[in-house]
């Protein structure tokens, strides 16, 4: 694909930790204001990969450290 590629409307896409890469259809993307590249480079996108998943694990273990809000705050209150 070439730069300044659009994106078909409805995909779902999720930036990464507020960076410009974008992870669309199972592909990394670089996009800014002027457009978006195809990331082709496979150890960058290995990369992007590992990090993505430790961001996930992250969220997943901070997740389990609130406490679960439903109901929780119900049965304390009367």
């Amino acid at each position: 694909m070439s730069p300044n590629t659009s994106f078909p409307l409805g995909t779902r896409s999720a930036h990464l930790a507020g960076s410009s890469a974008v992870r669309r259809g199972g592909q990394w993307w670089l996009v800014s204001g002027s457009g978006s590249v195809l990331s082709t480079d496979l150890a960058f996108t290995r990369e992007l990969d590992r990090f993505a998943a430790a961001m996930t694990a992250a969220d997943l273990a901070v997740a389990e450290l609130h406490p679960k809000k439903r109901g929780s705050r119900r049965r304390g209150r009367r």
